[in-house]
């Protein structure tokens, strides 16, 4: 099987249900813009497009966006049980940013040597 990366080469993978010009317009699109590129999609593809990217580490979060814009229905019709998985993942509220470990406190270094040592010489 070729694979291709969106950007790359010159054939995408023979399962991606869309064309490679609108997959890269797609992975490429600015988060404001892409509501209106996947609105152009019929529903089966579009489902069909986020299980697609689901799947691939790196789109599985632009999968998850495009899935946002799915119904259940459609997701289950174009990847069966997972389609479901997908839709809820999908709809699940977004995490909170883990809290940051506090500062460690200031430690004052310490000299094996000592202040008292300093201008003494060992003979």
């Amino acid at each position: 099987m070729i694979q291709g990366h969106p950007t790359s080469g010159a054939e995408a993978e023979r399962d991606c249900p869309v064309p490679l010009t609108t997959l890269g317009a797609i992975y490429r699109a600015d988060p404001e813009d892409l509501p209106d590129l996947l609105a152009k999609l019929p529903a089966p593809t579009r489902a069909k497009l986020a299980a697609y990217l689901y799947a691939k580490s790196h789109t599985h979060t632009l999968g998850l966006t495009v899935a946002r814009t799915c119904e259940k229905d459609d997701l289950v019709k174009a990847a069966g049980e997972i389609g479901a998985v997908i839709h809820g993942q999908a709809h699940l509220p977004p995490t909170k940013p883990a809290a940051a470990a506090p500062a460690a406190p200031q430690t004052r270094k310490i000299s094996l040597g000592g202040s008292a040592a300093k201008g003494r010489s060992f003979d």
